[in-house]
């Protein structure tokens, strides 16, 4: 199939680009489980799960709850992990304490 892309105006081509890069996803997770399936096929042929072979995989990472709040803003929240918010450090250099952060 070919298209004169020198003939699309910008927002057909837009619409054009966002169908491939969809039907890409499509292909590559079709593909992923066309391979998964494989791969179980041959683990219960030998005996095995797939999780006796490569252990248990977590589904997806869990957010963590929210720790300290911006008092001046409060819809900034830091759950404590990572690196510190800049807010969170001015907070800490105005001379309030990591416990005055704290959500209750």
């Amino acid at each position: 199939m070919a298209i004169d892309l020198d003939s699309l105006t910008s927002q057909q081509l837009a619409d054009l680009i966002a169908q491939a890069n969809q039907r890409q996803q499509e292909m590559q997770r079709e593909h992923a489980a066309e391979v998964r399936a494989r791969l179980v096929a041959i683990a219960r042929k030998e005996g095995f799960t797939i999780e006796e072979l490569f252990g248990q995989f977590p589904a997806r990472k869990r957010t963590v709850k929210p720790k300290y709040r911006n008092p001046l803003a409060p819809g900034e929240t830091w759950s404590g992990r990572g690196k510190q918010p800049r807010w969170f450090s001015a907070a800490l250099s105005t001379g309030l304490l990591e416990e005055d952060l704290l959500i209750r």
